[in-house]
């Protein structure tokens, strides 16, 4: 499992024109998945992702966790692409759909987040903070 996390002011997503989820300050996580992951993997990343201690404490520096902030999570396959052979990414380390869903639902579940749509072309909007952006693996 495979997270790209983002510091944001905020971020929306959108499927089919509509916005389905919008948050304000906390984590845009754009999250991809690969054949070997798990419940288990998929746990312990959510609660990894919770305590990074990324946010701005009383003196500036980044030393809090996410605590009461918003988190939209985005399922993005597209992190496990691979091109080194050629200018055409292959993307087969990334998980199929019916095996990627749930483990995307329990991610998203155990960090309480609001979530972009399964498998739909999703247009993403962020205002990035900081900026900070990790890249996390499972």
């Amino acid at each position: 499992m495979r997270a790209l996390v983002q510091r944001v002011s905020r971020a929306s997503v959108r499927a089919g024109g509509d916005v389905v989820s919008q948050i304000g300050p906390g984590l845009l996580v754009l999250l991809g998945i690969t054949h070997d992951d798990d419940r288990a993997v998929a746990i312990k990343l959510a609660q990894k992702v919770r305590a990074l201690r990324i946010f701005p404490d009383a003196d500036g520096r980044m030393n809090e966790p996410l605590g009461d902030r918003e988190v939209l999570v985005v399922s993005q396959f597209t992190l496990y692409g691979d091109a080194s052979r050629g200018n055409r990414p292959s993307y087969v380390a990334a998980a199929p759909g019916a095996v990627a869903e749930p483990l995307y639902e329990i991610f998203r579940a155990e960090l309480g987040a609001a979530g972009g749509v399964f498998g739909a072309d999703m247009q993403v909007e962020l205002v990035n903070d900081g900026p900070v952006t990790l890249v996390l693996e499972g």
